[in-house]
């Protein structure tokens, strides 16, 4: 079986994966899902990826699977672990020496969600397809996001020589599916999946993405 590490996007919350990890334990992988220092004024990626390592003890051969700003984490995270797979799920794919800052216009993010997002409200961008109660948890939950992160450069050379995955919700309107499609395209030479869902799609089709992790952890 496989052994996952799970890295959250903006907020730092393991909690965003907590409904996949029961399904993938269920099918006896092992998951750990990251608490990252999100919320901590003076923590950048290089911050970000010493906790991830720390969490990471005792795992042989790690898919490392990152959320949206997490994959700002995953490129600083792969060199310094036993990784054999990288998965993407609806990912703020970065370069080397980018910052996430620097990413938005460096991708045209907003043309790309403007276009895509028509009448949309933007304040349901990440919970228009999630169920009330869940909506309510993220509330509850909510937490600050440090601008510390978005002003550090993510210092890589390039992506370890492992198969590298990405999955895409089609209905994510902050990052609408065409944008990803073409950062997998261009950045990461791949082609991703695409399957419904938005950009919390960990929480709004958790079998959905427990599914295609448990295949990418078993490939």
């Amino acid at each position: 079986m496989a052994e996952l590490l799970l890295l959250p996007g903006a907020g730092g919350d393991p909690w965003y994966w907590h409904l996949v990890v029961a399904r993938l334990e269920g099918r006896g992988h092992t998951a750990v899902a990251v608490d990252l220092p999100a919320g901590q004024e003076d923590a950048g990626l290089r911050e970000y990826a010493d906790v991830a390592v720390r969490a990471a003890e005792g795992l042989r051969e790690v898919v490392l699977v990152a959320q949206s700003l997490g994959a700002f984490t995953a490129a600083m995270v792969a060199p310094r672990l036993p990784v054999r797979a990288l998965a993407f799920v609806n990912g703020m794919i970065p370069l080397p020496g980018e910052t996430p800052g620097q990413w938005w216009s460096a991708t045209g993010h907003a043309e790309a969600q403007a276009a895509a997002r028509g009448e949309h409200d933007a304040a349901e961008d990440f919970t228009h397809d999630l169920p009330p109660s869940v909506v309510r948890a993220m509330h509850d939950r909510q937490r600050d996001q440090s601008a510390a992160a978005f002003a550090s450069a993510c210092t890589f050379d390039t992506w370890p020589r492992v198969p590298i995955h990405a999955l895409v919700g089609a209905e994510d309107r902050f990052f609408p599916a065409a944008f990803q499609q073409r950062l997998c395209r261009t950045r990461l030479g791949i082609e991703p999946v695409v399957v419904p869902g938005g950009h919390a799609i960990a929480l709004s089709q958790p079998g959905a993405v427990a599914g295609w992790l448990d295949l990418v952890g078993r490939a």
